[in-house]
């Protein structure tokens, strides 16, 4: 069910995580494209039911709440990465995991690292963007969208901010209207499977393999490329899974995984669009 609230409205339900944005850009002067990032992944940390970072952020000292906002920067880094944290980097978020009041490391959040990335990509754009508007115009003034470095990211893609009047209805779904567990994008939810020459690999065979290591019906779609020399054999396709967590789920080892069926080598890596018109439905 949709429902219409002003922008004045959402800044009031965000009144926390707008001051706790205006310090780190304002106060501690951090540079706001990688601030967007790090509120987005604290707002998706709470969105998953870990306490409060950011209310408890209010009352600590300058120097902890800058502590706090490195970790995220570095944890940052480490979901871009293609590998993954050493054992020396595993317990190097120690102000993160006092606030969280549980043992957390880069480690911990790389194991689910494309989970994290599309989430923090829905909050950077569906909430982010919205409500810090108005904090990001004092900074780059005289802009009707606002230019933010850095973006478009490499990893969490682009950001449009653009700023509203206060008294501006936002469209929503629900009580404020964010809708944040819907299903990611499909490119978010993408797999690149590549095959041995020589030895043509099925559809079929595609969706068995990985429903049955992942859960039935685990697969959504999978788009089969013929071979420049057949029209029939696939040396590589493109699968589409139902949920980001299953992607975490087969790179659990490493960037690339390797499975076999029926006598038959398959490779899967996370798909990377390199061309916004490579569209596949």
């Amino acid at each position: 069910m949709s429902s219409e609230i002003t922008l004045d409205d959402l800044h009031l339900f965000h009144k926390i995580d707008r001051e706790v944005f205006t310090r780190l850009v304002v106060c501690l002067s951090r540079d706001p494209g990688e601030s967007l990032l790090i509120m987005a992944m604290w707002l998706w940390l709470e969105d998953v039911h870990f306490p409060s970072i950011i209310e408890k952020m209010v009352k600590l000292p300058d120097e902890i709440a800058n502590n706090l906002a490195e970790e995220g920067a570095t944890c940052l880094k480490w979901l871009e990465s293609k590998v993954p944290p050493g054992p020396n980097d595993a317990g190097d978020m120690p102000f993160t995991a006092i606030i969280l009041k549980r043992t957390v490391s880069f480690t911990t959040f790389y194991q689910q690292r494309f989970t994290m990335i599309s989430g923090i990509k829905t909050f950077l754009n569906k909430v982010c963007a919205i409500i810090f508007a108005d904090i990001l115009q004092h900074i780059f003034p005289g802009q009707h969208i606002i230019p933010i470095p850095g973006f478009p990211h490499p990893t969490f893609g682009a950001i449009t901010v653009v700023p509203r009047s206060l008294d501006s209805i936002i469209q929503s779904r629900g009580l404020w209207g964010w809708s944040l567990k819907i299903d990611a994008p499909v490119d978010d939810r993408t797999m690149f499977l590549t095959f041995s020459r020589g030895f043509p690999v099925t559809e079929a065979e595609v969706r068995e393999l990985f429903n049955s290591y992942y859960g039935i019906d685990c697969v959504e779609h999978v788009h089969m490329v013929p071979s420049a020399s057949s029209s029939y054999h696939s040396l590589y396709a493109r699968m589409v899974v139902r949920d980001v967590s299953i992607i975490d789920r087969i790179l659990s080892r490493g960037s690339i995984a390797k499975f076999r069926i029926n006598g038959k080598h398959v490779w899967a890596r996370k798909y990377e669009r390199r061309d916004h018109l490579d569209k596949f439905y």
